[in-house]
């Protein structure tokens, strides 16, 4: 009988903050300029250069800790990891290990596997590093330094997910915690939000953990999942022939859907940790921990249910609405100014995704204003436009964000209501079709609707169709 075998998964997922400066200077922290334009003394690691903490990095780590339930060591320091890579300019990385600033939290996850709740270990706040570019055509690597003193966080699981569901559930629950805190835009294609997974396998009710290793370079959800997934495999056949498991860092291979070894696993005393001597400790008075605390949002759950009870919108349309801040924020502002809330839902749920995936786009790229949004779903109330122009007109604003009321006063999109120009084009309609005039008679309702389509299309799609319908079924019950 062949063994059965469990999954053990935790993961370190780090985040760049969204601070407009660096950790310790000055330097912009804006993704994509010139290689090595974002840098100073102080990034650079130039002897004699002072590091001087940026408060909003600490009240960042406090507000994702404070949303992720854990405790808060008000007395935290910054520690020194060293190790030489030529992206780490200082040939240490200042980091924090013996204190963190936020400890022992906890998110609950929800999916096909049920409710569960993953504990996390320790949230810390570090530097990034550098970047190495490889110039395959030189045979040589570049450094750019932009990125080196970027602000992270580091958010430390416990191991207590069990597949690659639970690991992607945990990790869009992070995602959007961190978005709703404003604390990062954790976009994985631009490395502002990234995970190294630590992976074992053991048998099926194994007291102890089996050997892990940790895997690097996952940019996206689904790569994530084919790595754990690889993974595991790779793991248990080599359990299946008898060998061992190595601990040691891999990395994962997404064109070749495989992973290699890249060095055997640290321990923290290989990186000869010591406290920073340039750096005092981090001390959190009550005071600015009940501010921080007091500016906290309303989270995507809380939020969740508000939608529910107090706009009425069905479960599914409110987790669509709030699975993106942005869409929830566009939803909010709309239905401030045009009070229909369901309206609002539909066109965003309906109109909205169709635009977004037709231009594969995310939620996070709309840019028209909830003015223009409003002033639609009014026009339509008015009856000055129908739902057919409608559509068209919520095109234009998707695209180029156009006022509707000026664009149908311009492309004269006006509902035609003029009883007698609709009556003599519904004559004509009438007219030219005897066939369906006598399928009408003969009981087949499907011709009504066929006439109808005739005299919008005659109409430039701009009449009434309650006034169209009105007047075909006077004339029709007249012949």
């Amino acid at each position: 009988m062949s063994r059965q075998y469990e999954t053990v998964i935790g993961l370190e997922v780090h985040v760049e903050l969204a601070t407009k400066t660096k950790i310790f200077c000055g330097c912009s922290t804006a993704f994509g300029g010139a290689p090595n334009t974002h840098t100073c003394p102080v990034c650079t690691g130039m002897p004699g250069s002072l590091p001087v903490l940026n408060r909003q990095v600490v009240e960042y780590a406090l507000a994702v800790g404070l949303a992720t339930n854990c405790g808060i060591n008000q007395y935290c320091k910054f520690d020194r990891k060293n190790y030489f890579y030529p992206d780490n300019p200082q040939n240490y990385q200042i980091s924090q290990l013996y204190l963190p600033i936020c400890h022992d939290g906890w998110v609950e996850i929800e999916g096909t596997f049920g409710k569960k709740k993953v504990g996390i270990h320790e949230i810390h706040m570090e530097e990034d590093a550098g970047k190495l570019i490889h110039d395959e055509w030189d045979d040589c690597s570049l450094v750019d330094y932009n990125r080196s003193g970027v602000p992270l966080i580091e958010i430390v699981s416990e191991p207590d997910m069990r597949s690659a569901d639970e690991v992607i559930a945990y990790l869009e629950k992070l995602r959007l915690i961190i978005q709703y805190l404003g604390a990062s835009d954790c976009k994985l294609q631009e490395g502002s939000m990234r995970a190294d997974v630590n992976l074992s396998v053991r048998e099926v009710g194994a007291p102890e953990f089996g050997t892990r290793t940790e895997m690097k370079n996952l940019n996206s959800f689904k790569a994530i999942a084919r790595a754990i997934e690889g993974e595991r495999k790779r793991q248990i056949e080599l359990l299946e022939e008898g060998k061992r498991v190595v601990q040691e860092t891999r990395r994962w291979d997404d064109n070749k859907e495989s992973s290699y070894a890249m060095r055997s696993k640290e321990d923290a005393h290989d990186y000869r940790y010591f406290p920073d001597p340039d750096l005092t400790p981090v001390v959190i008075s009550d005071e600015w921990l009940d501010e921080v605390r007091k500016r906290q949002p309303e989270l995507r759950t809380e939020k969740l249910l508000r939608y529910e009870q107090e706009f009425q919108i069905p479960r599914y349309d409110a987790e669509i609405l709030t699975g993106s801040k942005p869409m929830a924020d566009l939803f909010e502002a709309t239905t401030a100014i045009c009070k229909r809330p369901k309206e609002v839902s539909n066109w965003l749920m309906v109109e909205g995704m169709r635009l977004l995936k037709e231009q594969e786009m995310d939620p996070e790229e709309i840019k028209f204003s909830p003015e223009n949004l409003a002033k639609l779903i009014q026009l339509v109330d008015n009856g000055t436009i129908n739902r057919t122009v409608a559509k068209n007109v919520f095109e234009e604003i998707f695209t180029s964000d156009i006022d509707p009321e000026v664009y149908v006063e311009e492309k004269g999109l006006k509902v035609v209501n003029d009883e007698g120009a609709l009556r003599k084009t519904v004559e004509d309609i009438v007219a030219a079709n005897p066939q369906s005039v006598e399928d009408y008679h003969n009981g087949k309702q499907k011709a009504m609707g066929f006439l109808v389509g005739q005299t919008m299309r005659a109409m430039g799609g701009k009449a009434d169709p309650v006034m169209v319908n009105r007047i075909l079924a006077d004339i029709l019950d007249k012949i």
